[in-house]
């Protein structure tokens, strides 16, 4: 039937030297590799050893993303989650195991990945292990096709696309029937808050009285929707938000392992962004990875370009001048963060953060708000300064401002009116502040009948009258120095308060309206208070004094010792003194003191003399 000698070995095509011996991108039937062509192996010149490229050694491989990659495999690998093991550790260990767990919490927790690892443990068996056992192995019988997802006596189902009634009957179905191979069967429902409220009645029975070869693992991040006669029959676990400090960790791990650096503060935003989901710290991580060069640590600039967040510092710093009635400061400020691509939502969400850890803050110290220590110092120093229903209302009016911003057209021109209008009233007095000058008779601070700052458009009548921003006018000039300071409260008499600053206040930064300073050991925690509030009440104005703790200068004390030490050194080398220590051996030099001027007197006139 054909003219070619089948029995020759050389196929038909062989005689046509052109033709491609095969399709490079067509792959074997049978999986075998692409065979490499005589001619380029045996005219290409030997690659140097190390010469592989490491853009393409994975050519051909589908990436697994960090999520996926790095999803635990034992119960040891949860972070964050101590509680929860701790409880099925003794469970099991006991024997007092559940038929039905109800796993919630927010997203990217871990509660998929734990009703995988409950299914592995419950049939956990391998040469030594024959027990419901926490001790996971790799080696386990059953648990490559449990984490696959393949296995026949572990059921996975999504409740979001299967909710009605006929998917809780085809369950209810197979319950009754014993495992095929592994000692439980175990039925893992994701979602589960959304069924149907017929398919939960259809579930009722079975998970008051189930067979004893059956398990029910239920993952929800709504607890709520989820009725109680549900949850009544379920073992719940609350799977905790994970912290940043933890998360950093695990972060840094994980970069390690995939031979990449990230810088601290890189890491601490993605974790702050991430808001306790591990899932989406690592698939921020894998974002911010993709962006750094190979060798050198991905920087925090490019991960804040990449989140869309400003510098805390620079929103703190806007948090301030806003509190201080500073407007064209702060609007100054927001438009700096804007141009450098802040997200106008984002600075909102920030100056809420503030307002909340101030207020946090003021009530139980600095180290509540979990912030780097200096952030903490500067939000609890603007908390002491500024009363609690002051933050109460900036509360109230940034939340109505985050709902304005995402709904405007220009959200930044939101957050600039916002700012506007946050700045005008942070100097307002509140609803009994203001009965009690009303009732008082005292009307100053725009309420008189002087002519209103704020242009037309007011209503004219008692409250568009207190809503008028008091002139602020200072009781005194604004001190210029910290020296200025420290004579401003001698004048005053302060004496408890002006001892505390000469000995405990290294002064840092120093500007009207603003100190920064590192406290000497042994200093009052309520010094920046107290200091504040004496400062706002004599000058009329709000001052931010901070205590941060960032290598200040000498404190007034330590720079008189000083310079008496100075001074003393100074009459000790003194010939004339020395010579007189010298001829009276055992001489101690005692206290040194200045004597003032001689002051010649006027010549009296004899009055004897003049009546002569």
């Amino acid at each position: 039937m054909t003219d070619v000698d089948l029995d020759s070995g050389d196929p038909p095509w062989a005689e046509d030297d052109d033709a491609p011996e095969r399709d490079e991108n067509t792959d074997d039937m049978f999986g075998a590799p692409a065979p490499t062509p005589v001619a380029e192996a045996t005219n290409a010149a030997p690659a140097p050893a190390g010469a592989t490229s490491e853009a393409h050694q994975n050519d051909g491989e589908a990436y697994t993303v960090l999520a996926r990659k790095y999803r635990p495999r034992t119960f040891e690998d949860l972070i964050g989650q101590e509680a929860m093991v701790r409880t099925l550790t003794n469970a099991f260990a006991t024997g007092r195991i559940a038929h039905a767990f109800m796993l919630t919490g927010v997203r990217g927790v871990g509660k998929t990945t734990t009703a995988r690892l409950l299914a592995r443990a419950l049939n956990n068996e391998t040469e030594t292990i024959d027990r419901p056992s926490l001790e996971l192995t790799a080696h386990g019988r059953h648990d490559a096709a449990i984490m696959a997802g393949q296995h026949m006596d572990v059921m996975e189902m999504d409740a979001a696309s299967h909710t009605g009634v006929n998917d809780i009957r085809d369950i209810l179905e197979s319950v009754r029937y014993a495992p095929v191979e592994a000692r439980y069967k175990v039925y893992v429902l994701d979602e589960v808050h959304m069924l149907s409220n017929q398919a939960f009645n259809a579930l009722l029975k079975t998970l008051e009285e189930p067979p004893p070869h059956a398990k029910f693992i239920f993952a929800t991040t709504e607890i709520r929707k989820v009725p109680v006669t549900i949850l009544s029959r379920c073992q719940r676990f609350d799977l905790r938000r994970v912290e940043p400090e933890i998360l950093v960790e695990h972060l840094a791990r994980i970069a390690d392992k995939e031979g990449m650096k990230v810088e601290a503060d890189a890491l601490a935003l993605i974790a702050r962004a991430a808001e306790g989901s591990v899932r989406d710290g690592l698939s921020l991580l894998d974002q911010a990875l993709v962006q750094g060069e190979r060798g050198q640590p991905v920087a925090t600039d490019i991960v804040r370009d990449m989140l869309g967040l400003a510098d805390r510092s620079q929103t703190i710093q806007l948090f301030e001048q806003i509190m201080a009635g500073r407007t064209p400061e702060a609007l100054e400020t927001f438009r700096t963060l804007y141009g450098f691509g802040a997200d106008p939502v984002q600075v909102t969400n920030d100056l809420l953060e503030h307002c909340h850890a101030a207020s946090v803050a003021k009530m139980l110290g600095p180290n509540a708000t979990r912030l780097p220590n200096d952030q903490a110092q500067r939000l609890a120093a603007m908390g002491s300064a500024v009363s609690a229903g002051t933050l109460s209302r900036a509360w109230s009016m940034l939340l109505k401002a985050l709902d304005e911003v995402r709904r405007a057209p220009s959200p930044a021109d939101a957050v600039e009116m916002a700012i506007v209008r946050l700045a005008y009233a942070a100097d307002l007095p509140g609803p009994e502040e203001a009965l009690k000058k009303l009732q008082s008779g005292d009307l100053s601070g725009g309420a008189g009948g002087g002519p209103s700052r704020g242009g037309g458009g007011g209503g004219g009548g008692a409250s568009a009258q207190l809503a008028a921003r008091p002139a602020a006018q200072p009781s005194l000039p604004d001190p210029q120095s910290f020296e200025a300071v420290v004579a401003l409260i001698g004048e005053r008499r302060e004496i408890a308060l002006q001892m505390d600053v000469q000995r405990y206040v290294r002064p840092v930064a120093f500007k009207p309206g603003q100190l920064t300073f590192e406290p000497a050991p042994g200093a009052p925690a309520n010094l920046a208070t107290r200091l504040a509030g004496r400062l706002k009440e004599w000058t009329g104005r709000q001052w931010f004094v901070v205590a941060n703790g960032q290598g200040g200068g000498e404190t007034l004390i330590e720079q008189e010792r000083k310079a008496a030490a100075t001074l003393r050194a100074e009459v000790e080398a003194d010939p004339f003194v020395r010579a007189v220590m010298d001829a009276f051996p055992g001489t101690v030099l005692g206290e040194i003191k200045t004597l003032a001027p001689v002051v010649e007197m006027p010549v009296i006139p004899d009055e004897v003399g003049e009546e002569d």
